[in-house]
């Protein structure tokens, strides 16, 4: 007879491939599981409670979507772009360029790669197509690889999940974000160079350089965001639950008192976007507690590590096989996933083995966001299309070159524990 957790587990993998969310998937499979095993279903409901209740931190991911959403439909997006095209659009390749540094600011904002992609993404593939100077391929495959960047670089959403599940430090884990964030921007950026002057693409016209102060000043107050939220947390004025508020607070204060650029529809609108996502990832969270339990109740961490240990892995070994594994899932899985439920299984092991939880969250998170621009699942690759109306091989064929970039930037993240871990520990981080 097949024992209820294999049951539950296939159950899991039939709903989800036949289309039904990962949450409400890994919640009928806990169900299943607990059913079938003869325990009180009800356990699952306490744990999800007792989890969604104390998890005080989970309230900065609707305050972060949010103030993403709030910047989407004001004129921020459109300043900071522009800032960014007076900074490198000069350049060959420039728009590529402003591409990856629109992606790094905004992204100490929004702290969603979907976000960027949907937000700033829409409209610097406008401008890199509207005169035929780049492919849509090219256009789509650039947006979704610096689109990564997004939760690298704080705030960031899967930070919080991971905090989550690792009971580590929010603001330590942001401040070990923003090194490996700015290094996937220079490998992206040197690739874009590299390919520009490759396929010999045109100069884009630039913003003049006596330009340059007045459009800095016009993209100061959105630029002062990511400034208040990390000295305040850092400062310690706010938790990061409280700076996700500020966050909301000001991108909505200054997008309607300074720029005068969000109306009350257009407010509405980003309410109800907000609501859907944060219904999305709530949901998720929901499975991950309530199929968490089962996964406790079977030992599995424990058993992964004893079957880890058989092999007798060293750390590089040891890490250079979860990298593996995380790329192989990212292709299959939703990020949040990964983080919620394959994660926590890993942790035991990568303590028994003296490796640092917070550069393991950060080397998590960045194949978590690889695998969103990794083929065939790659929720970023469906995005793009969508917006460029180009099929999907002609993307996945212009994103390798990034891929292969990002991929030299995540052996630097794993292998290199001090380079991720200098800012927390330049923050008073023990670790």
């Amino acid at each position: 007879m097949i024992d209820p957790f294999t049951i539950a587990l296939l159950l899991i993998l039939f709903l989800a491939f036949g289309g039904l969310s990962m949450g409400l998937a890994m919640i009928c499979g806990a169900f299943t599981y607990l059913l079938l095993g003869g325990f009180d279903p009800s356990i699952a409901s306490e744990t999800l409670l007792q989890g969604l209740f104390h998890g005080y931190t989970l309230l900065a991911i609707p305050l972060f979507i949010l103030a993403a959403d709030i910047m989407n439909i004001g004129t921020l997006a459109d300043r900071l772009l522009r800032f960014s095209q007076a900074l490198v659009g000069r350049f060959k390749g420039g728009l590529g360029h402003v591409n990856v540094v629109s992606s790094l600011i905004f992204s100490g904002m929004s702290g969603s790669a979907v976000a960027d992609a949907v937000g700033m993404g829409k409209i610097i593939i406008t401008m890199m197509t509207k005169d035929g100077k780049y492919s849509g391929s090219y256009a789509a495959a650039i947006t979704a690889a610096s689109a990564t960047i997004g939760p690298i670089i704080p705030p960031s959403i899967p930070m919080v999940l991971y905090a989550l599940v690792s009971d580590q430090s929010v603001g330590y884990l942001f401040a070990a974000g923003m090194l490996p964030g700015l290094l996937m921007g220079v490998v992206l950026i040197v690739m874009n160079m590299i390919i520009a002057h490759r396929r010999d693409f045109a100069t884009d016209e630039a913003i003049p350089l006596r330009e340059l102060p007045a459009t800095t000043f016009r993209a100061i107050p959105a630029l002062l965001l990511p400034v208040i939220l990390l000295g305040g947390i850092y400062g310690g004025v706010m938790t990061p639950t409280e700076a996700a508020a500020v966050a909301a607070f000001y991108a909505l204060s200054i997008s309607i008192l300074l720029y005068r650029s969000v109306t009350f529809k257009g407010f509405y609108q980003a309410l109800l976007g907000s609501a859907r996502s944060t219904a999305t990832v709530g949901i998720l969270i929901a499975g991950a507690l309530t199929f968490d339990y089962v996964v406790t109740r079977e030992n599995v961490p424990q058993m992964m590590a004893d079957f880890l240990g058989q092999y007798d892995l060293s750390r590089v070994g040891f890490l250079l096989a979860i990298n593996v594994m995380f790329l192989v899932l990212g292709c299959i899985l939703e990020s949040g996933a990964i983080l919620l439920i394959i994660v926590p299984i890993f942790l035991p092991t990568a303590q028994a083995l003296g490796i640092d939880l917070v550069h393991f969250g950060v080397v998590a998170v960045v194949n978590a966001m690889l695998g969103l621009i990794t083929p065939p699942y790659g929720l970023l690759l469906f995005i793009v299309a969508s917006i460029t109306k180009q099929p999907l091989v002609r993307i996945v064929k212009d994103l390798l070159p990034f891929l292969a970039a990002l991929l030299v930037a995540l052996g630097v993240i794993t292998f290199v524990p001090d380079f991720v871990l200098f800012l927390p520990r330049l923050l008073g981080y023990k670790g």
